[in-house]
């Protein structure tokens, strides 16, 4: 058939470019954002590692697990997450295999934690662990690892999360770039971004449920700009455009819509679209807004977003914090209605612009190329 052609001329151009000298990580870059990613887990055990540049000659071997886990404080922590982590293995798979890859993912994590003390475990870390486990094995699993959490998720691992929060901040001027009447309407039903933490800080691995996705998109995230996901989960919100719109207007409905992902997501297309929507939107030119985001999150409204989880609050800071925010929504009116709206028809040309993700592919992996070292200096302390 026409598409198992078009799969054996990709393969071979990935290893064509895996044996070229020197090897040429842009084309593995190309083919890891296009249509259908790296294909299978035995081509992304030979080119993650080169897309995280880790030399598989050289692997350290790992350390016994017993002393990582005598005084590492994170132990306890680590050891619940991975008791809880059942659904991330294969359905079928045997007890006692999935009990060893559990002993396997818990060593993993500590040993990345304890050679790298600057960085901090948060829940959430093992799904993107297990993911690299179940595709390329423990000892090459270790080195991804550390290398990701000291690049890719260095935001995520800091003491605090304003980092984290500074990321999620870039997804409302997203939407707002490519469809102006959802961005109002999530800002009218106050629902903030905390429905999209779990999507960014396990890149998706904890909220889809089929596993050929989830390493799909890993390919992806690899090859792209660390702010690659987060442009991922404002396409799945503008795919949703008329679900969110036809909601009640209010946060606890909204958030509730939101956070349950659908598993049917069309994914070719909306990584394609979210390639294009970087092209056009780079994180440099939605800085400003992003930055907007954080300003307009005083003490009052910053746990805005954790309303959801704790209800019992004294009614009158409450009421104190609405009129705040009022006042502050007055003020943003008028700037809404002051800032000129050139993009209601972005949308219409963006969907069509590279389905196939050729001109984008290019464009994402040059500004990768281009972003990495400034990338670290400016975000990466």
């Amino acid at each position: 058939t026409d598409f198992d052609s078009k799969k054996k001329r990709k393969v071979a151009e990935i290893y064509q470019a895996l044996n070229s000298d020197p090897i040429d990580v842009s084309a593995l870059r190309r083919m890891a954002i296009s249509e259908g990613g790296l294909l299978t887990d035995e081509i992304r055990c030979k080119v993650w590692p080169k897309l995280l540049s880790v030399n598989t000659d050289d692997l350290p071997p790992l350390p016994a697990g017993k002393e990582l886990r005598e005084d590492n404080k994170d132990y306890q922590q680590v050891l619940l997450d991975v008791r809880r982590s059942l659904r991330r293995f294969p359905p079928g798979m045997p007890d006692d295999q999935r009990e060893g890859l559990q002993e396997e993912l818990i060593d993993i994590i500590l040993h990345v934690l304890k050679r790298n003390p600057q960085l901090h475990y948060y829940q959430g870390y093992h799904d993107i662990v297990v993911t690299f486990l179940l595709v390329v094995g423990d000892r090459l699993a270790t080195a991804l690892v550390e290398k990701l959490s000291t690049h890719h998720l260095r935001d995520f691992m800091d003491p605090t999360m304003d980092n984290t929060k500074h990321i999620l901040n870039y997804l409302m001027p997203i939407i707002d770039q490519v469809n102006p009447e959802v961005h109002d309407f999530m800002q009218s039903a106050e629902v903030g971004t905390i429905f999209a933490l779990s999507w960014l800080i396990t890149w998706f691995g904890h909220v889809l449920s089929d596993f050929r996705h989830v390493v799909r998109l890993y390919d992806f995230f690899l090859a792209c700009h660390p702010l690659m996901p987060i442009y991922f989960a404002a396409v799945i919100v503008l795919y949703r455009e008329q679900e969110v719109l036809d909601c009640e207007c209010d946060m606890a409905s909204v958030h509730h819509l939101l956070s349950q992902i659908p598993q049917d997501l069309p994914y070719e297309t909306l990584i394609s679209r979210a390639g294009d929507l970087f092209v056009q939107f780079p994180p440099s030119e939605l800085a400003r807004e992003a930055a907007q985001q954080q300003a307009e999150r005083t003490a009052a409204s910053t746990f805005k977003d954790f309303e959801l989880a704790s209800v019992q609050q004294r009614p009158d800071t409450v009421l104190r914090q609405r009129f705040r925010e009022r006042l502050r929504g007055e003020e943003r009116t008028k700037s809404i209605l002051t800032k000129p709206r050139t993009n209601r028809f972005v949308k219409l040309a963006v969907m069509g612009l590279t389905v196939a993700l050729g001109a984008a592919a290019l464009a994402v992996v040059k500004s990768a190329l281009e972003w990495a070292p400034k990338f670290e200096l400016q975000i990466f302390p």
